[in-house]
């Protein structure tokens, strides 16, 4: 059995359908620069890297519009911004497999983040820091993988 084959037979359901974890990730723009992220040194996947604001669809509370709620608890989780009354627009979504295995639907959303929101790394541990950057500079930024880069220029275009 090769590895694929193995990490695949444990990401099924009971059924034996296939089970992803469902990730959602947030791009908020304020006078054409991009609020990103860098992920905290502790966390599995991509630790330093810059990214979208973002994380996990939770059971708890899941029902209608659970995507953008996701994206909603995760905006006031980690950068301590409510954006409730912030439109959110959709932007894409992609698949990926996690540094430690898991198979990852994600879905992109962006919003104007509003004049008076005043972000900071609410969770330590989860957020080492936030950056503003073009897209421009983004590019530029060694520490900002390809697949950011990706669902970034799909927000700002």
């Amino acid at each position: 059995m090769d590895i694929h084959t193995s990490e695949m037979s444990a990401c099924t359901t009971r059924r034996g359908r296939p089970a992803f974890v469902v990730n959602v990730e947030v791009f908020l723009e304020r006078d054409g620069r991009w609020l990103l992220i860098r992920r905290g040194t502790q966390e599995a996947h991509a630790p330093g890297a810059l990214a979208g604001v973002g994380g996990k669809v939770e059971t708890d509370g899941a029902g209608a519009d659970v995507l953008e709620e996701t994206a909603r608890r995760e905006v006031a989780e980690e950068i301590g911004v409510d954006v409730t009354d912030v439109p959110l627009t959709y932007v894409g979504s992609g698949f990926f497999v996690t540094d430690d295995g898991d198979p990852v639907i994600n879905v992109v959303f962006r919003g104007e983040l509003p004049a008076h929101a005043r972000p900071t790394a609410a969770s330590a541990q989860e957020v080492a820091g936030l950056v503003w950057l073009t897209v421009a500079e983004a590019e530029a930024d060694a520490d900002c993988p390809p697949w950011v880069l990706h669902s970034l220029r799909r927000a700002a275009s």
